[in-house]
């Protein structure tokens, strides 16, 4: 049997949700409500348009700021790829900013190590082109032993993602192609 104000709560709730859906039958819109709450919450942010980094397809998004802090994200309707839409990826873009778990250290672990330690970006970056090169020198052929040059590596794979532009895809072949990297893939199919 439930106590008084478990039937209170429960009368409440039907009753509230048989009047919304009694002004929803009857042909009232929930329309203009809506689109005044969105209105306030974004009022005095500075909208930037921008592009989905999820994948190839490039929706257009706007990214409303206050104060340079993103406080919401949304599908540009003046897009022609997207029309103002989402998919379920793209519609969570504000979490690829706001996110409390996200990585925003650069971390490292060394051979042999069980844990990991935080390390700067540039120590980080410069490990990364020495490894590169050493690979490289290491394992680089210029000529096959018929005589034909193929100045190529077996050793280094590069993998690029749409979740990087155009322009930055368009040098990451260009500089993997120039070191002679020969397995290249990319999501956005350079």
């Amino acid at each position: 049997m439930p106590s008084r104000r478990e039937f209170l709560l429960r009368a409440s709730g039907i009753g509230g949700g048989t009047a919304l859906g009694s002004l929803l039958g009857l042909g009232a819109s929930l329309a203009p409500a809506t689109a005044r709450a969105q209105e306030l919450r974004i009022k005095q942010a500075k909208a930037t348009p921008s592009v989905c980094p999820y994948c190839s397809v490039g929706c257009g998004t706007i990214v409303h700021t206050i104060d340079g802090e993103i406080v919401n994200i949304e599908g540009d309707a003046r897009s022609p790829v997207n029309e103002g839409c989402l998919c379920p990826k793209g519609a969570a873009i504000y979490q690829l900013h706001k996110n409390p778990n996200r990585a925003t250290k650069v971390l490292h672990r060394k051979a042999g190590a069980r844990e990991w330690e935080e390390v700067e970006l540039e120590w980080a970056m410069d490990r990364v082109a020495a490894l590169v090169k050493k690979t490289r020198d290491e394992t680089f052929v210029e000529k096959l032993e018929d005589g034909r040059a193929i100045n190529s590596t077996t050793a280094i794979f590069a993998l690029g993602g749409a979740t990087l532009e155009n322009e930055w895809n368009h040098l990451e072949q260009k500089l993997m192609r120039g070191l002679g990297v020969v397995a290249i893939e990319n999501q956005a199919r350079i």
